[in-house]
């Protein structure tokens, strides 16, 4: 673990406890700020028996245990359950110290009472869920105030709710960046349609739990066991979008590998190919979005050699003329294949592109620099790599890390573009390469080299083509 998250975890762990012991006995001075002794916003039902307040405390806690039990895995990896609902319930009903309490207790995973989590990933999970309920708590008691009517006290619970999801997602975030080492944002953003989706269906529940709650004559105690049903379908809603998602995933990279397995030297291509430009575009600090069309691009960039018949495909001998055609009709196929899907449509430019070259050489298009989507540029650089150190039918004996960067080094403003090369250079598929083109400090960013004028004149023309070499692929 690295210290600087080992510093985080303590300070966060720290932070909360002090909070919250602030929370519970330095404001209970200020009854409109400690779980509910004001009968006002009582947790208990407008009781202000400390006793009371403390049982309807663990009423809320049961509540967020059972929300709690079972989080879902969404695809970037971060873990969603919907805990949010009983949480901000408690923010209304008994403000910060009610909240924090119920956060700190309830939150409680079946994965940690079976060992499954260590001590210090509990306690952070648990500090991570104290400190932005506080800060919800606070934030609804300075919006609400005391007894607020239906359409102010709804708002705050909203802005409540809004702050302590995000504060959450934020705390959380960062310690991932920091253990993975990698962008903030890239983190805090990965998932951010679960999060919004999770947000905005459970924040007005937690509100209506909460005024269902406060109904007289001890009905509301029991009538808000009844939302167990909505907060269950929420949950299940959240689960069967990772399953289709991933379902999705698992039938792409089934394709890739039936298009790889044509080939015996390609086994596993396109799953390394994605691999290593989604990395590139973690280093390139891409969006969320766009990794993703990395990753289902990088397993879909060779879906048209199924067009190329195997006597080209897996000829170890120099390609004739008609061959090359038939060999460099591969992107376009693949574009109109995977066309018809619309869920893939941002996948579309990197297929049909992941052959052009910088300086406009390439095929199927000639495009030129910029011209050429920058997640092309990032595939093609994965893709060469790959190639380039795998053995392939014309060239058996493939070339070591150091040979293959090299090329890519010798080739960055002619066929690569340098940036995307550069950032190749940081990832993992690099660490402890020679690389002739990196200095002792960090990392160079060469300047962007201009494409070639010939090339620009002479990439409309049909002739061309014939003299250029393919990609490895």
């Amino acid at each position: 673990m690295p210290k600087s998250l080992k510093l985080y975890i303590a300070g966060l762990v720290t932070f909360s406890a002090a909070a919250l012991v602030v929370a519970s006995l330095v404001l209970s001075q200020k009854p409109d700020w400690v779980l509910g002794f004001d009968p006002s916003i009582s947790i208990v039902q407008g009781r202000d028996d400390p006793v009371a307040v403390l049982v309807g405390v663990a009423f809320w806690i049961l509540i967020t245990l059972f929300a709690s039990a079972l989080p879902v895995r969404m695809p970037r990896g971060t873990l969603v359950s919907v805990s949010i609902a009983p949480i901000v319930a408690s923010i209304v009903l008994g403000g910060p110290a009610a909240a924090g309490w119920v956060a700190a207790l309830g939150t409680t995973e079946v994965r940690e009472l079976r060992g499954r989590v260590p001590w210090y990933g509990t306690l952070f999970n648990h500090a991570g869920l104290v400190t932005p309920a506080l800060l919800g708590g606070f934030t609804y008691e300075l919006l609400a105030g005391g007894s607020p009517a239906p359409p102010v006290g709804f708002a705050a619970t909203m802005i409540a709710a809004a702050v302590f999801h995000f504060s959450n997602v934020a705390v959380t975030a960062y310690s991932v960046a920091l253990r993975d080492n990698l962008d903030f944002r890239l983190v805090a953003f990965g998932d951010t349609r679960s999060y919004l989706a999770n947000l905005f269906a459970l924040a007005p529940l937690a509100w209506l739990m909460a005024k269902i709650y406060m109904l007289p004559l001890g009905v509301g105690w029991w009538a808000t066991l009844l939302f167990a049903l909505p907060l269950y379908t929420t949950r299940i809603a959240h689960q069967r979008f990772a399953e289709m998602r991933e379902m999705f995933t698992q039938t792409i990279g089934a394709l890739a590998e039936a298009v790889d397995k044509r080939d015996p030297f390609t086994s596993k291509h396109s799953q390394n190919v994605k691999n290593i430009a989604v990395e590139i575009g973690r280093k390139m600090r891409v969006s969320e979005a766009e990794l993703e069309a990395l990753e289902w691009g990088g397993l879909l960039h060779d879906v048209g050699k199924i067009g190329v018949p195997d006597a080209v495909l897996l000829k170890q001998g120099k390609l004739t003329r008609d061959e090359r055609v038939l060999m460099n009709a591969h992107p376009v196929k693949g574009a109109e294949i995977i066309a018809p899907v619309r869920k893939l449509a941002p996948e579309l430019p990197i297929i049909r592109h992941h052959h052009e070259w910088y300086n406009g050489s390439g095929y199927p298009d000639r495009l030129i620099g910029d011209e050429i989507p920058k997640l092309a540029r990032i595939l093609h650089v994965a893709d060469a790599f790959e190639a380039m150190t795998a053995a392939r039918p014309y060239r058996m004996t493939p070339l070591t890390a150091a040979q293959a960067l090299a090329e890519l080094r010798k080739f960055a403003g002619v066929q690569f573009d340098p940036e995307v090369v550069d950032a190749f250079v940081r990832t993992s598929w690099a660490v402890g390469v020679e690389d002739a083109g990196q200095g002792a400090g960090p990392v160079p960013v060469k300047p962007r080299s201009l494409p070639y004028l010939g090339d620009a004149a002479t990439r409309m023309s049909p002739l061309a083509n014939d003299s250029q070499a393919p990609t490895p692929s």
